[in-house]
Order: structure tokens, then sequence, then C-alpha cells
């Protein structure tokens, strides 16, 4: 991935949110950092960008010290002074006892240094939103955003979400290739019944038609024998 390529990306007017998506360690050595730090050249205030802490290559971490190295890491990689939403990853993996005692408190002082704007988790198991966020709350100046990627159980969680002022960004609109014509692929995470024949109808449906109230009725309907179904992640 050559840097001239990331610059006509993030200088297209439409595409205005960027999530490095191998800042990670675990994922890519943060090489997309790097790249992306090297082709911003339009002004800050016209993107958003968002990074992670929480997974690295070594393995999880999810302690105070941790996410403060991690963003220190991160802005000097993008060359940035802040990033506009820092998430902590795949929170499952971790103890929900530090999760909210220890790393969710750190990011209230960073704001505070002014190197981040929002705080965000990230995770597949939906019944943790509820705890954290319940917990979030009492967090002074906190500012929560979810990335999740099971959209048919995320929509009973809406209406929670919306009442606590959440942002929902979707992590894997597709599901990592779940809704398409082509199928998943034989590593993906899924159960037998999620790798079905609705998925791609689905799939199919939606790419015949486009986006419209009655394609997405149609799709519904569809998906309803596997309606609220998810893959396991972490606890």
């Amino acid at each position: 991935m050559e840097a001239p390529c990331s610059t006509n990306l993030v200088t297209r007017p439409m595409l205005n949110y960027l999530e490095p998506p191998l800042r990670v360690e675990y994922y890519g050595g943060t090489l997309s950092e790097k790249v992306l730090g090297k082709a911003l050249e339009v002004p800050r205030n016209e993107y958003i960008v968002s990074t992670k802490c929480g997974r690295y290559k070594e393995g999880f971490d999810f302690s105070a010290e941790r996410v403060i190295r991690s963003i220190d890491e991160s802005l000097e990689r993008l060359q940035l002074d802040y990033v506009d939403i820092l998430q902590c990853h795949v929170i499952e993996f971790g103890s929900l006892h530090q999760i909210v005692n220890e790393t969710l408190p750190t990011p209230i002082k960073l704001k505070q240094a002014g190197k981040i704007r929002f705080t965000g988790i990230t995770g597949l198991p939906l019944r943790l939103f509820t705890y954290v966020l319940d917990w979030a709350q009492l967090m002074s100046s906190s500012h929560i955003a979810i990335t999740v990627s099971t959209i048919q159980s995320l929509e009973d969680l809406l209406p929670y979400l919306k009442s606590k002022g959440v942002g929902v960004i979707s992590a894997s609109p597709l599901s990592m290739d779940l809704f398409t014509e082509a199928g998943p692929p034989e590593w993906h995470p899924a159960s037998s019944k999620l790798k079905v024949e609705e998925s791609i109808a689905a799939a199919v449906e939606l790419a015949k038609a486009g986006m419209d109230e009655e394609t997405i009725a149609e799709i519904t309907d569809i998906l309803k024998p596997v309606k609220n179904q998810t893959w396991p992640g972490g606890i």
C-alpha cells in the first residue's frame, strides 16, 4: 500500500472517517498508521480518525499504562496531535472488572490532555455493552461509541443505545463476507446454521434491488431464521 494511493482516498469528499485497519499490532504491525500518517494532507477538521488499544502482537493488555503508551505510539505514527476516537478493542477478551475500573477511566485523562475526543468500545457479545455502558455513565464527561458487527442482534439494542446517547459504528457491514454472493470463507467463525442460503439470498436480493424500504423488508424476512444469532468471541 503506497502513501500516494492513500492520499487519493482520504481526499475524496465523501470519505471522512478513517480507521487504520491494521493499527492493532496483532493484525499487521501498525503498518496502516504509518502509511496513513504520511498520506494525510488535508485540513485536520475535515476528517475523523479512530484507532484502537487493547490487542497487540504480544497479546491482550488493557492496563492503564498500556492504553497511554498505545495512544502515544499511534499519534507518533499518524503524525497527529490527537485522534477523534480511541476504541478499547474486543473487550470480551479482558477482565470486565479491569475494563470498567482501569481501562475506560484512562481515556478520560487522555481527553483532558487533548490526545483524544471520544472513547469507544468494541466486541462481539452485545450483552457486554449494557453492563459496561451502565457503568460508563458514572464517568464524568464520558463519550462512548461502540463498534459492532452483528447487525441483527444490534436491532434490539438500539433503543437502549439511543437513550444513552451512544453512537454506533459498523465494524463489518458484510460480516466478513457472510452477506455476499460468494459466501463466507471456510475459516469464518459463524456456525453452520448462519452459513446458510439465507445469508447469500439476502446478499443477492440487495445486489439486484438496491437499498430501499421494500428491499430491506424482504431481506429482514429472509433472515428471520437466523435473527439474533452471532458467533462467540472471548467470554
